[in-house]
């Protein structure tokens, strides 16, 4: 018997993986995130399975409803959003697991920030521009955030910041990263990625506080802060420069 963890992607039924489906597909035992996997997913799971919502229960009743299925032998199939490597509370219930020594595996998924890339045609990092994606949420109500990981310290680097769990604390993101960004620096929320309902917003950080208020955006977003979003004179990569010296690059090491 094994927990497999899998990320069920941003919300879009068919952005799962091949491995993903067809685990589902064969676990008697399912456990979801709620409104926020497909409910395609779930129905994926085989005819009889145990579905249950997580949605309102705490660790202590996840991880019953996993040891319970370890005893009975069944494999569960245990579904998060977007993908499981960060913002996924997975850490904490596979270390519950390993202290009741239940095996589990992990299957990635699209994650909400990539969804929200592709929803926007963007590439998040472009040649002398941008090179780095910084991943980061803003302390709410939520978990504290570690020392040095604030938005002002992030900001510093001029790199992209993608917040996600920061919608409720838009005005505090404006008031933070104006100083290091400045006021005409291109944003954009994407809600629902991928989902029907998907809406992509795009302006400038002075904007950003009537953006997500005029548009109704209160959950399920990420916001993207960076002088990336709006460079259009960036210079071709090395990738595929005629520069570039392939048959150099072929030969072996040394």
């Amino acid at each position: 018997m094994t927990v497999h963890f899998i990320g069920a992607g941003p919300g879009a039924a068919d952005l799962i993986t091949v491995r993903g489906l067809r685990i589902i597909a064969a676990s008697p035992v399912c456990l979801y995130a709620g409104a926020l996997v497909p409910r395609e997913l779930v129905e994926a799971a085989p005819p009889g399975a145990r579905l249950v919502d997580t949605a309102d229960l705490n660790l202590d009743q996840i991880v019953e409803e996993l040891r319970a299925a370890h005893a009975a032998g069944h494999d569960v199939a245990r579904l998060q959003s977007g993908d499981t490597s960060f913002f996924s509370a997975v850490a904490e219930q596979q270390r519950r697991l390993d202290a009741l020594g239940i095996p589990w595996d992990i299957t990635p998924g699209v994650p909400a920030f990539a969804a929200a890339a592709a929803a926007m045609g963007r590439e998040l990092t472009l040649p002398t521009v941008g090179q780095t994606v910084i991943l980061t949420r803003v302390a709410g109500n939520a978990t504290a955030m570690p020392p040095g990981e604030d938005l002002a310290t992030l900001g510093r680097s001029g790199a992209l910041l993608v917040l996600h769990l920061a919608i409720g604390q838009v005005e505090r993101v404006v008031a933070e990263l104006t100083p290091l960004y400045g006021p005409d620096c291109p944003v954009a929320v994407v809600a629902r990625a991928s989902r029907p309902d998907e809406l992509i917003v795009r302006g400038e950080l002075a904007d950003l506080v009537s953006l997500v208020r005029d548009n109704g955006i209160r959950a399920v977003a990420v916001i993207m802060v960076g002088r990336v979003l709006g460079e259009p004179g960036f210079c071709d990569s090395h990738l595929y420069s005629e520069a570039r010296d392939r048959a150099a690059e072929s030969q072996p090491a040394g």
